[in-house]
């Protein structure tokens, strides 16, 4: 984030000096604040981390930024589960069940700049989570990984579902999934909440919402006090038909058809739903008075159609991962409305003691089009919603989204 001719110019000359130093103050205070911001937030440390695997790792080390680097072969470790092993993988991400041609996307890890992530510690994580509660809040994605975690913890302990029948929504889904495990007085929960915020299907013909930028979905708000930890994520929903509402009213709509059948002329861009929709999410746990744990929101991932869309003949068919530089962040706008909601959070958030940390996956996610089930989510000839063949949106398990995991360890474990 001159010349003067008289004396008598002198308020005019004092003025034109005014403007830009205040300019330049302003841009300073701005830029403090985005550096202050990535410091506490995006910059995601890890502390005495080596940059070689095979040297010594001392308290001392500096700080290595998680969330850049690049993807490196990697043939040396095992998956961490497979669908075998682990009973939690949905045949829409079950890759392996339905033949994906290569399992090469299995034999890459993330490497930041400067240092080697350590892998998942299953034991490590359940032992640091006795007793507490963690809540996934979002869409199909947060389901993905969501489903990446149990994956993940089962090698150490088995979970179980608990709870009443789920409430299954318009769409179809449960609202809300509880997994328990017993050994270590552990419950984790995933909240089928696609906005974030209220919404309702109002035209189910043409799949058009009303979506209530200003009213988080008490669906899953009005339970955050009952948990030690939120992850919340969501973007893809947004591109739905949607008419927005605000103080009880229809004030906009997203383009097309959402204009027409709701009668208005406001068009508001997704990014801005998006950052508006957060930030009322971010804001119903930062000012809940029962909630002071840590909120992380994961950031927007890419699709990698290619050769066309999900319903225009696109694929994902690469089998290596592109390297850092070889394609654009195509999120960019998207990650960044979710940064922003979280600034604009921060201050309610540090009145209530809680944390607010952002996973910031989006770059790392953009370099892997080999991980998505492509057309090995379902038998041949099936679908994975409706008409939906091709999946280039969500992730094999396992895969590369384990890495979110991987990094949610760092996320809520105590430094060391």
């Amino acid at each position: 984030m001159k010349s003067h001719k008289s004396a008598s110019s002198s308020p005019k000359r004092t003025a034109a000096i005014a403007a830009p130093v205040a300019f330049l103050l302003a841009l300073v205070l701005v830029l403090l604040y985005d550096l202050s911001f990535s410091d506490r937030h995006y910059y995601l440390r890890i502390y005495g981390a080596s940059s070689s695997a095979s040297s010594p790792v001392s308290a001392s080390s500096p700080a290595c930024d998680l969330t850049r680097g690049e993807w490196v072969p990697d043939d040396a470790e095992v998956p961490y589960y497979t669908n075998l092993t682990c009973p939690f993988v949905d045949d829409h991400q079950n890759c392996m069940k339905f033949g994906k041609p290569s399992l090469e996307f299995l034999r890459w890890r993330w490497r930041p700049d400067g240092c080697e992530l350590p892998r998942f510690d299953a034991a490590r994580f359940l032992d640091a989570m006795r007793g507490k509660s963690m809540a996934f809040v979002g869409d199909s994605l947060a389901r993905n990984h969501f489903k990446s975690l149990l994956c993940l913890l089962s090698k150490a302990a088995q979970p179980v579902e608990v709870g009443a029948e789920p409430e299954i929504d318009v769409t179809g889904r449960a609202v809300r999934r509880d997994y328990y495990f017993g050994s270590h007085d552990f419950t984790a929960t995933l909240f089928w909440s696609p906005f974030l915020v209220k919404a309702n299907l109002s035209n189910a013909t043409l799949g058009m919402w009303d979506v209530h930028l200003d009213t988080a979905d008490a669906r899953w708000a009005a339970h955050v006090a009952d948990f030690d930890h939120v992850v919340l994520s969501g973007t893809n929903w947004f591109f739905r038909p949607s008419v927005y509402h605000e103080g009880g009213r229809a004030v906009a709509c997203n383009g097309g058809v959402s204009c027409g059948a709701g009668n208005l002329t406001t068009e508001l861009p997704v990014p801005r739903a998006l950052r508006a929709a957060f930030r009322t999410a971010l804001g119903a746990v930062a000012t809940n008075e029962g909630f002071h744990g840590k909120a992380v929101v994961r950031t927007v991932t890419p699709t990698h159609f290619e050769n066309g869309e999900w319903n225009t003949g696109g694929d994902c068919v690469r089998t290596r991962p592109y390297r850092r530089g070889d394609r654009a962040v195509s999120a960019a706008e998207y990650r960044r409305a979710q940064v922003e909601a979280m600034r604009e959070t921060e201050a309610a958030a540090t009145r209530n003691g809680t944390e607010l940390l952002l996973m910031d996956i989006t770059e790392a996610m953009e370099l892997r089009p080999d991980g998505h089930p492509s057309r090995y989510g379902h038998p041949p000839g099936g679908t994975v919603e409706g008409s939906f063949v091709v999946d280039c949106l969500h992730w094999c398990l396992p895969g590369p989204i384990d890495l979110w995991n991987e990094l949610l360890f760092h996320m809520l474990l105590p430094q060391h």
